[in-house]
């Protein structure tokens, strides 16, 4: 069977149409009650080309469910040796395009993942119920371009190869694709302390080493950042870019720090404050550079600052102190995520902070402390915030290695003489 949405025209403003074609390669026709903007429309994938903006992921959802519909009349008629009706699929086409909810059908993945979501609604922060709806929503994408709903039995070793080939087709990351695997496997160990068997078993990906390629300033760059001079509307940005990556907290925590939240225990000034993400408790003490910034501002912690505004009004900072250097980021380029490399003020963002608190004092402080501070239940999650690629102690290394062989071999100059050749 074959989908193939396409424009009635080629005005500005054009309705959707649908040719089908079935496994007899009967070819059929049917218009359908939406609407786009010619310019919004990919013509080569048949869909929205943003499909992650509003109103378009909800169309190109729809889309993918009148397929999926369309898909399992056909297959049910032609188990039954039935003829297709044409006003069957126009009323599926009319039923899918209303803005009903929508009810996936007993005994398919979707269906046990609303229902896994549902119940721990009440037990989870809106960031994770957010990546748990990214989760749900990319596989329903998944079941559009398989034109099925995918049978909990479904879910083995070979759902695993068709999703992470279709993940490379449409250019997700691995990152992604891997989480989502993960996830569906915390799905079937759900339902099986429910008593139904399901081959979580197989659902294994493949082992990838990853190369922590993590942004951070180093303590050298925070000090020049703040000996530079900066106009005044960059101040407040400036000072909390300095006490984020003194406090390892996140920006919708460090950004609501307050006074009435400090506390002084044995002659150490404190914050004390519930993490949104985690709603942990979280007793924190105040790096003397911290408490400096605070001085400088009357005692106060700088004015408050939108994460949009802090986002762009940071980059402006550390360009401004000249840290310049060319950095390789994973960053988003319009709805994807790519490779590129930058230079460094531009690929900063308000999770620096926490990155370069955990990169700069790890192997200074003992890790259990550090945890303490970010917040991090495991060791495993913590060290996803710690730059393996530390600069500066190669640089140290290297240059023990340089005086060891000099002082033993070769005086500077012979060894600088010997590289050169």
């Amino acid at each position: 069977m074959f989908f193939n949405f396409f424009l009635r025209n080629t005005l500005a403003y054009s309705s959707i149409d649908l040719k089908f074609t079935d496994k007899q390669h009967h070819v059929h026709f049917f218009n359908t009650p939406f609407k786009i903007r010619n310019s919004d429309w990919d013509q080569s994938k048949e869909r929205p080309k943003n499909i992650y903006a509003k109103t378009h992921k909800k169309l190109n959802a729809k889309l993918d469910r009148i397929k999926i519909a369309i898909a399992e009349y056909a297959r049910e008629k032609e188990r039954e040796k039935e003829k297709i009706s044409k006003i069957a699929i126009e009323k599926i086409i009319n039923k899918f395009a209303s803005p009903s909810e929508i009810y996936y059908p007993e005994g398919t993945l979707l269906y046990y993942m609303q229902s896994y979501i549902s119940s721990r609604v009440h037990l989870i922060s809106q960031t994770t119920y957010k990546r748990y709806m990214v989760f749900f929503r990319l596989l329903e994408r998944f079941e559009g371009n398989i034109t099925k709903h995918i049978q909990l039995e479904e879910v083995n070793s070979s759902f695993v190869k068709n999703f992470l080939r279709f993940g490379e087709i449409e250019e997700y990351s691995k990152s992604t694709i891997y989480r989502t695997v993960d996830f569906v496997r915390t799905i079937l160990n759900y339902v099986e302390k429910r008593g139904i068997r399901t081959f979580s078993y197989e659902l294994e990906i493949p082992k990838k080493r990853n190369i922590n390629q993590l942004l951070t300033l180093t303590e050298d760059e925070l000090i020049t950042i703040k000996r530079t001079p900066i106009p005044i509307h960059l101040k407040a940005a400036k000072d909390w870019l300095i006490i984020s990556c003194y406090v390892g907290q996140r920006v919708s925590d460090f950004m609501n720090f307050q006074m009435e939240m400090m506390a002084v225990i044995d002659g150490i000034p404190c914050m004390s404050f519930k993490q949104q993400k985690t709603q942990k408790d979280i007793l924190l003490p105040l790096h003397p550079i911290a408490l400096e910034v605070m001085s400088e501002n009357n005692q106060a912690f700088p004015l408050r600052l939108s994460n949009q505004k802090y986002n762009e009004q940071i980059k402006q900072v550390v360009q401004l102190a000249g840290i310049k250097n060319l950095v390789k980021v994973h960053k988003r380029n319009g709805h994807r995520g790519q490779d590129m490399v930058l230079q460094k003020w531009q690929a900063i963002t308000s999770h620096i902070g926490r990155r370069s608190f955990a990169s700069n004092f790890y192997g200074k402080i003992p890790t259990p402390l550090l945890m303490e501070a970010t917040g991090h239940s495991t060791e495993q999650m913590f060290n996803r915030y710690v730059s393996l690629a530390n600069t500066e102690r190669t640089v140290a290394l290297g240059t023990h290695l340089y005086k060891a062989y000099s002082d033993k071999y070769l005086n500077q100059q012979e060894f600088a003489t010997k590289i050169v050749e």
